[in-house]
C-alpha cells in the first residue's frame, strides 16, 4: 500500500506542477501580448483582468507544490488540489460550458488527473498528521 501512496503522491506533484507551469506560461504570454482577458469559458473569472488572476493563481499553485515537495504546508497543497478539482467539475459540467467535438475527453482526463492528485495529497497529508500524533 505504501508504494501506491507514494505513486499517487508523485503523480499529484507532477499533475499540479505541470498544470501550474502551463497556466503560468499561457497567462504570461497573454500578458506579454497585451491581452487583458482570455476566453477560458470553464473558469469563473471571465472579466477583464482574468489574465492577471490566472497568472497569480498559477504562481500560487506552483509555490504550493514546491513547498509541499519540501515537506512544508502539505494541508495547503491538499486544499489547492481540492479547489482545482472543484473548479474543473464546476466549470466543465455545472456551468453553461459547451464542448466541441471530442472536447469532453480532455475534460475527463483533466478531472481524472485532478482526482488522482487529490487522493495523493490526501494520503500524504494524513500520513503527516498521523506521524505527529505518534
Amino acid at each position: 500500500m505504501g508504494v501506491v501512496k507514494a505513486l499517487l503522491r508523485f503523480l499529484s506533484y507532477l499533475y499540479h506542477g505541470l498544470l501550474c507551469l502551463i497556466l503560468l506560461v499561457m497567462s504570461a504570454l497573454a500578458m506579454a501580448a497585451g491581452t487583458q482577458s482570455l476566453n477560458l469559458q470553464m473558469l469563473p473569472a471571465t472579466v477583464a483582468g482574468s489574465v492577471t488572476i490566472l497568472f497569480c493563481c498559477a504562481l500560487f499553485g506552483l509555490v504550493t507544490v514546491l513547498l509541499a515537495i519540501r515537506g512544508l504546508v502539505r494541508p495547503l497543497f491538499f486544499l489547492w488540489s481540492l479547489v482545482v478539482l472543484i473548479l474543473l467539475v464546476k466549470g466543465y459540467f455545472l456551468s453553461s460550458y459547451h464542448f466541441s467535438p471530442g472536447g469532453i475527453n480532455t475534460a475527463l482526463y483533466l478531472i481524472a488527473g485532478a482526482l488522482i492528485a487529490v487522493l495523493g495529497s490526501w494520503f500524504r497529508m494524513t500520513a503527516d498528521l498521523s506521524k505527529r500524533r505518534s
